[in-house]
């Protein structure tokens, strides 16, 4: 269900906002709107594999290892 949920939000950011009839009117999302939905997206994918999210790296200051 999650992923139906993704594909759905990813649909409508992609998708018209609003569509009239007759007069043939089409609105889109605003990029603001679309880029929200990206960054959902992306942490949702983010939370299901945090390792990837980090990077561990091991710091060793100037002259520890001398002695």
């Amino acid at each position: 269900m999650p992923e139906d949920l993704d594909q759905a939000i990813r649909d409508n950011a992609g998708g018209p906002a609003r569509v009239q009839g007759d007069s043939g009117s089409v609105q889109q999302h605003s990029l603001k709107d679309q880029i929200e939905a990206d960054r959902y997206l992306a942490s949702k994918d983010a939370a299901k594999n945090p390792a990837r999210a980090l990077r561990l790296t091991r710091l060793i200051p100037p002259g520890a290892e001398g002695g």
